[in-house]
């Protein structure tokens, strides 16, 4: 278990949630129009997991193509789509799905703002090739005027106390004394078995990745949807924050992990990991990262 995990404390009034277990096309077309200020999700890689039928990689992408239709629909014209993807892998190549897929949000005229790569430590080891140690998160936005709140995601400076040696600001902090931009790689623990917020999911999202999302492209009151919800952990983020939080899964056990997940938020017993949290602390005993 990691050490000092969050608990989100007393229970709280917490914004509404929608979770069904129910395809994403038949849940979206329920929604209206320009109704989400954020669509943030990790859809299947194609590669065989216990939650997907693989397919074809040529029908895997139309049938993204029509989901990622549906989600422009309701995006609000400020919105964001954060579309988290890896490699799709067959014969020993892979084929990188954030570049397969790029046209298909370019064709609805959505703008990139960020190719975020999140980066970790642990998962399969390779014998053929380097071992694959990060994914990506295409940020896309529907216009120019969308929303990007950077102060509450600020992570701290590396010279916290530095200043202007000379010059008209001399002897002024040189840095903004809220932090840093956190810039375009993530580095979070992925969800494996040491993991405070492990659930029965194979591939799940580590909570905090989501927040950094959340806290960003969206206001209080927004509404946050996973076309691809898994066990729910956009919902958890959103809700955590004050946002109203929309998903859906085909898999009736992951739907109600993710409800058993916000009951336990909703109560105040749930479990993350601090988003400040570092990686890696070696004054701590092994394992308590």
């Amino acid at each position: 278990m990691l050490h000092n995990p969050r608990i989100t404390g007393e229970a709280k009034a917490i914004p509404a949630d929608v979770m069904a277990c129910e395809d994403n096309k038949s849940f979206m077309g329920k929604l209206p129009d320009e109704s989400m200020q954020l669509i943030v999700t990790s859809p299947p890689y194609n590669i065989g997991k216990s939650y997907e039928r693989r397919s074809s990689l040529e029908q895997y992408l139309a049938d993204q193509e029509t989901v990622i239709d549906e989600c422009v629909r309701l995006l609000s014209p400020s919105g964001s789509i954060c579309w988290q993807v890896g490699n799709h892998v067959q014969d020993g190549q892979i084929f990188p799905l954030d570049i397969m897929l790029y046209p298909v949000f370019r064709k609805h005229g959505l703008q990139l703002r960020n190719r975020i790569v999140w980066h970790f430590e642990h998962g399969l080891h390779c014998k053929n090739r380097l071992s694959g140690r990060h994914e990506t998160i295409l940020w896309f936005t529907k216009t120019e005027d969308y929303t990007f709140n950077l102060d509450p995601i600020r992570v701290p400076s590396k010279y916290p106390g530095k200043k202007h040696f000379k010059g008209p600001n001399a002897g002024k902090l040189s840095g903004n004394p809220l932090g840093k931009n956190p810039g375009d790689v993530w580095i979070f623990p992925n969800v494996k078995n040491n993991h405070v917020e492990k659930t029965i999911h194979p591939c799940q999202f580590p909570v905090e990745l989501v927040e950094r999302l959340v806290l960003s492209l969206t206001e209080p009151g927004d509404a946050v949807f996973d076309p691809y919800m898994g066990v729910g952990s956009t919902v958890v983020a959103a809700l955590m924050h004050d946002r109203a939080g929309y998903g859906c899964d085909v898999v009736k056990e992951y739907v109600k992990v993710a409800k058993d997940r916000v009951r336990d938020l909703r109560s105040g017993r749930l479990e993350t990991r601090p988003m400040h949290k570092p990686v890696y602390d070696p004054s701590l005993p092994r394992g308590g990262h």
